[in-house]
């Protein structure tokens, strides 16, 4: 057993090596920055289809998922000690607190026509 956690921490301890000679260039070169937002762009990019499927298979009930989803994400990025995975972990938790106020305003624009209804919730108000 011995053996078997020694492995463990010197895996361990050559993953957290491998992360800071990562993180050492990132920051050498000043590319950190670029990482994060280029990260951001596609974080936020991905959520637009996700209130669109979410809406149409869930309706509005379907922001307490983002809601979870982003205390969970707080949390995560709250306790990471790494700048990159802590920011992009708060991109995502603000991105699904954001989705929760673009559920209701996709549902609008179901009204309007301007996105399908699902058939199945064709009678059914804020749902």
């Amino acid at each position: 057993m011995k053996d078997f956690y020694c492995c463990i921490t010197y895996y361990y301890s050559d993953t957290n090596l491998k992360t800071q000679i990562n993180m050492d260039f990132l920051e050498t070169h000043n590319l950190l920055g670029l990482v994060i937002g280029i990260a951001t762009f596609l974080v936020i990019g991905m959520f637009h289809p996700l209130v669109v499927k979410a809406e149409y298979y869930w309706g509005t009930k379907s922001w307490c998922i983002f809601f979870g989803f982003g205390i969970l994400g707080t949390a995560a990025s709250l306790m990471i000690s790494n700048i990159l995975l802590s920011s992009l972990s708060g991109v995502f938790a603000f991105s699904c607190f954001w989705s929760i106020l673009e559920i209701f305003e996709q549902r609008k624009r179901v009204e309007k026509g301007w996105f399908p209804e699902n058939p199945k919730r064709k009678n059914t108000k804020n749902s």
